[in-house]
């Protein structure tokens, strides 16, 4: 028999660095569910990526028990990675705070590939690109013909 859904939760928690404190607690403990087992299972989980953000999307039931996935880190957060940028550009449109090339776009559209709504790794380097150009990052060079 399957559990009955009671609801999604959507939570951005650094790789195994998941504790009680807000935003994780509140958010858990308003829905009944056992805030320190599922610390645990997620550090368990995330100990290779150490330090990531990494969105995670946890499935409750009625009976208070619940299911994780945890997914790739955000393609804004492997774009200051890439660049060793701390943030964003204030004034995206003007100023421009790095470069970055097409093969460090296909890298992290390759990365993300599972988790985007597109089909071709051609339509992901765009979705790349796209935000990394809505950040101040300059993408360097034309668009590789064979992807």
């Amino acid at each position: 028999m399957a559990k009955e859904i009671a609801g999604q939760i959507k939570l951005q928690v650094k790789g195994g660095a998941a504790n009680p404190a807000p935003p994780i607690g509140p958010a858990l403990g308003s829905k009944g569910i056992n805030i320190m087992d599922f610390c645990k299972q997620f550090n368990a989980k995330t100990q290779d990526k150490a330090g990531k953000v990494l969105p995670v999307v946890i499935t409750y039931y009625t009976d208070k028990s619940f299911d994780f996935i945890v997914k790739t880190p955000p393609v804004a957060i492997q774009l200051l990675e890439a660049t060793k940028q701390k943030s964003g550009s204030a004034e995206p449109n003007r100023k421009k705070i790095s470069e970055v090339t097409w093969e460090q776009v296909k890298a992290i559209a390759t990365d993300k590939m599972p988790d985007l709504n597109c089909f071709t790794l051609e339509s992901a380097m765009r979705m790349v690109a796209g935000t990394a150009r809505s950040m101040g990052i300059t993408v360097k060079g034309e668009f590789p013909a064979n992807v």
